[in-house]
């Protein structure tokens, strides 16, 4: 599935088994909700905090897909057309880094 049609399929869903869009500022502050849901799991499953027993069952994946769908969600809502935007992006980070990681003593 491309950006194109995700951003679609979600604004189909809303409007028709969701009814309608949180408006930005609600979907903004369940984006950083689910955002933290994801840090949860990734400072507890691959960082230095013991996993909770409440926590081993959770999907990761499961969790970044919601973060994805509220950031398409925002996306559909403010006009932000993604698949040109993350182009643009990736355009932009192959210019700026283009040796930047190459010398990086750290990665090395």
């Amino acid at each position: 599935m491309s950006l194109q049609e995700a951003q679609e399929r979600v604004d189909q869903w809303i409007t028709t088994t969701g009814v309608r869009y949180f408006n930005e500022l609600t979907n903004m502050a369940i984006l950083t909700e689910e955002v933290g849901e994801v840090a949860r799991i990734m400072a507890r499953r691959y960082g230095e905090q013991s996993e909770k027993e409440s926590d081993k069952g959770k999907d990761l994946g499961d969790e970044m897909a919601d973060v994805l769908w509220v950031l398409i969600c925002l996306a559909n809502q403010t006009g932000v057309n993604l698949t040109e935007a993350f182009e643009k992006n990736l355009a932009k980070k192959t210019v700026r880094d283009q040796d930047r990681h190459k010398n990086n003593p750290k990665l090395q």
